[in-house]
């Protein structure tokens, strides 16, 4: 009976702990374009189209990190900018069904605190 009682203990805090994994961020900007595809069905055209705005963007938050020296007070006020451009970027690409999808997307993943998800240009909870 003990050990019974001991493998269903290590089997709930085994399953506890695997949920309270945290989300895989993904940073290639191929790699969210796709999921971004999946996610919204886009076209193979879209997904290029986006592919090349999430490297933009990658490029220029490497650029901010590089100004700020990885002060992120100060990474903060300038990326704010910078996400909100790429939002709007990927959006002009989208369908109009496309747009109202990626907005939920965009206010799931703030809701859930996913810094990284699809609100930016750089990483993704896949953050």
């Amino acid at each position: 009976m003990k050990k019974l009682l001991l493998i269903c203990g290590l089997f709930i805090g085994m399953t506890t702990a695997l949920i309270a994994q945290p989300k895989k961020v993904v940073t290639d900007p191929v790699e969210k374009a796709k999921g971004l595809q999946k996610e919204l069905n886009l076209s193979a055209r879209q997904t290029e189209k986006v592919t090349d705005i999430y490297k933009e963007s990658v490029e220029k938050f490497d650029k901010i990190k590089v100004k700020e020296n990885g002060n992120t007070n100060k990474m903060l006020a300038d990326v704010r900018p910078l996400r909100a451009a790429t939002i709007k970027k990927i959006k002009s690409v989208l369908t109009p069904e496309q747009v109202i999808k990626y907005q939920k997307l965009i206010k799931d993943s703030q809701s859930q605190g996913l810094n990284g998800g699809w609100s930016d240009g750089w990483s993704s909870a896949s953050n």
